[in-house]
């Protein structure tokens, strides 16, 4: 069969190994899946596909250095995962049976019981006797914490295909920011990392759900995800009928040809794995510094770091192997290896690398890679660009306004004064007028009271006056050191259960113990904390800001678009919009795949509307890096006008998902639940809200001062802070 597309040249950085013991676990996982039921009279496999398939081929070059046992048991763990994939096409996605694939599903998760006491149902297929074999081998060995993440990846893993089949069953096919997003967890990639920690080490518990390890996890999944996705087109597309393939959504998406989506594809993938290593070398040590892990703890986020690099390079190797893909005309070029830990290059790489590879072709391959890692890096800073250009916006939802804004508006000033947000050289009135941020809150709670009208001001200037204190701070003065010390310190001022909290040093500090105070008051401990956790993370992403910032570093738009939803302080407005609908939802409903997928729609166009109307403001005036559109033109080599119609084509995407979330997926959700009338009702006024929030921002941007060209002129030439942060000060002085 002809390949629908050349495959591109894929950019490799770490050789393939293979491990010893290849042998024994092949044999192993045969003699298993027979006696588990999947292969002769399943349905599915015979013994004939399995071995072509050669899972142990692949588990032998993801997980090289592990011993015999242990290769044969994560052997095992993917014919079972590959097993459940292609049962799962040929019992509900073939005759598209999404009531007895989610009750196929809901099953599952009763043979993973964290405690082993705890019995497991008789299984009734091969998929559950797998399952309930695999978890007790393999959870004895393991602490509770990694049992409970690993449980809720494999959950993720099989609750997901619902979301695959429902989209096979509308014919629709995903937008590329909901794609990625939702792969990670259908794909598999985050479990996948679950049993490198097994085969490695277990990464510390203080560290696991940290930024820097999220994101080698989430950046190792959608590199390996992409690179399925590449060479299981033929299969999915042509042969299963899947819409799940990222070639597809981006020759839907952009409107191109197979050959133009599967090279830009590539590049995503190639993107990610630079960010990869960008992480794993600049971020990882200075958590392990933060967190004060000791010498063996640092070595075991290294040795699962170096599992997760080899992976990537198994899984390459074995899909241009494996019968189950297409793989002809499949290459891939090297660049800086890692060999037992250390870092090659140059002369050194050359010496090594030994793979038929001139010194001429070599040199070219590595002034390629060296190019797409610098092109990040290299974007001149306050380029003058002009007044932010405004593209007809796509807004179903019609604004409404509180009828206490003018009161809010006069109350909001002696608040910021008396806080000294208006002292300390980053706003003065002028600043906040052209801000006019009770314009905004009356637009996202149109029926609140005075009371509620002020606090969510308050709270909107002082989330508004942080963004913009940490890139003109800390950020120019180049001390990362005092961005996470403010941080820390923002974080004490939120006490959850009673803790004392500092001697405010500075407007934020102070203003943040006045809102919270005002804000928690009534709130449960288990409120406050997940309360506080969303002001964590929006502070602790204005690190990452300050980070890049110093770095000079454009980040990719996967990464941008992740960390967009924390800056913007979107988890804030999300929590504090759940807290006002009472407790009557689950929270298993907020966490399911379409709840996430309509906040995330909401997010992302709230997003990139500020990106849109603050292009001219953060790039000619500030010299920042963190824009949508920007982020294009650098990616993708495109100039304003195009980019920007990117970013306008993917709001309109995310409006759209919006709304097909609210009118196709909500319902179901609500039957999958079961949940009463009542309940429906508190979540329609959920949506109501996220509907206000999106038609009030939009009516915010166009109206405030603070984006538009004349007032960005006359500020120009604006304050710039002489003195050292407060914060640092202060707690420089306690320390000692």
């Amino acid at each position: 069969m002809t390949q629908p597309f050349e495959l591109p040249h894929f950019y490799m950085p770490y050789p393939a190994r293979l491990n010893p013991h290849l042998e024994e676990a092949r044999t192993h996982s045969t003699e298993w899946a027979r006696q588990m039921g999947m292969l002769e009279g399943s349905g599915v496999w015979d013994q004939q596909d399995l071995q072509a398939h050669d899972y142990g081929l692949l588990c032998a070059y993801t997980h090289p250095d592990c011993d015999g046992p242990a290769l044969s048991l994560i052997t095992d763990w993917y014919v079972w995962v590959f097993f459940f994939d292609d049962h799962f096409l040929e019992l509900f996605k073939r005759s598209q049976d999404r009531p007895g694939g989610k009750a196929h599903l809901d099953r599952l998760p009763l043979f993973m019981p964290l405690d082993l006491a705890i019995p497991v149902p008789e299984p009734l297929n091969p998929v559950e006797a797998g399952l309930a074999d695999l978890w007790a081998r393999t959870v004895p060995a393991m602490s509770m914490d990694w049992r409970r993440r690993f449980a809720v990846a494999t959950e993720h893993l099989l609750n997901e295909s619902l979301w695959e089949l429902s989209n096979i069953n509308e014919g629709r096919i995903a937008n590329p920011v909901e794609y990625i997003e939702m792969r990670r967890k259908v794909g598999g990639a985050p479990w996948s990392a679950g049993l490198v920690e097994y085969a490695t080490a277990e990464v510390p518990a203080a560290v696991a759900e940290s930024r820097p390890l999220r994101v080698l996890m989430e950046t190792f999944s959608d590199a390996v995800h992409l690179r399925n996705d590449l060479f299981s087109y033929q299969r999915e597309v042509e042969d299963e009928g899947e819409n799940s393939n990222g070639v597809l959504v981006l020759e839907t998406f952009f409107d191109c040809g197979t050959q133009q989506a599967a090279e830009t594809v590539n590049d995503i993938l190639t993107s990610r794995l630079h960010q990869f290593e960008n992480t794993a070398l600049t971020e990882v040590p200075a958590l392990a510094l933060e967190k004060g892990l000791n010498p063996a703890e640092v070595a075991a986020v290294a040795a699962y770091t170096k599992g997760l690099q080899d992976w990537q390079s198994g899984g390459h190797e074995w899909h241009m192997r494996s019968s189950r893909y297409m793989n002809e005309g499949a290459t891939s070029s090297r660049g800086p290896m890692d060999f037992g830990g250390a870092i090659l290059s140059g002369p050194a790489l050359a010496a090594r690398a030994g793979f038929g590879t001139s010194a001429g072709d070599l040199g070219a391959l590595l002034a390629t890679a060296a190019a797409e890692r610098l092109r990040a890096h290299t974007h001149v800073p306050y380029e003058k660009v002009g007044p932010s250009r405004l593209p007809d916006f796509y807004m179903p939802f019609k604004v409404e306004l509180s009828p206490h804004l003018d009161g809010a508006r006069d109350r909001l000033i002696p608040w910021t004064h008396a806080m000294g947000m208006l002292s300390e050289g980053v706003w003065d009135e002028e600043r906040l007028a052209a801000a006019d941020l009770p314009l905004c809150s009356a637009g996202l709670d149109p029926d609140a009271t005075p009371e509620q009208l002020d606090l969510s001001s308050r709270w909107l200037a002082w989330g508004t006056y942080g963004d913009d204190y940490y890139p003109l701070v800390f950020g120019h003065r180049r001390d990362l050191a005092a961005a996470r010390l403010t941080t820390a310190r923002l974080s004490d001022c939120m006490p959850v259960d009673g803790e004392a909290v500092p001697l405010p040093a500075n407007g934020m500090e102070r203003g943040l113990i006045d809102l919270w105070a005002r804000t928690t008051a009534a709130m449960t401990p288990d409120q406050r904390r997940t309360l506080k956790e969303s002001v964590d993370m929006m502070t602790e992403s204005w690190v990452w800001e300050v980070f890049n910032q110093i770095q000079n570093r454009v980040p990719d738009p996967v990464d941008y678009l992740e960390m967009r939803r924390a800056t913007f302080g979107s988890d804030l407005t999300l929590s504090m919009c759940r807290m006002g609908h009472g407790p009557q939802i689950p929270d298993e409903v907020y966490r399911s795949g379409p709840v996430r997928s309509l906040e995330n729609a909401a997010i992302d166009y709230a997003c990139l509307i500020n990106d849109v109307f603050s292009y001219q403001k953060e790039i000619e005036y500030e010299g920042e890096v963190h824009n949508a559109i920007l982020v294009v033109q650098n990616f993708f080599g495109c100039d304003y006008p195009t980019a920007l119609n990117v970013i306008h084509d993917l709001m309109t995407q995310r409006m759209r998902q919006f709304e097909h979330v609210v009118a196709h997926e909500l319902p179901i959700v609500y039957d999958d639940f079961e949940l009463s009338e009542e309940a429906r009702a508190i979540m329609g006024g959920y949506v109501t809200d996220l509907q206000n929030w999106l038609s009030g921002i939009l009516n915010w941007h166009r109206q405030v001062d603070r984006y538009k060209p004349e007032f960005l002129a006359s500020r120009a030439h604006g304050f710039v802070p002489d003195l050292r942060p407060p914060a640092l000060s202060f707690a420089l002085r306690n320390a000692v």
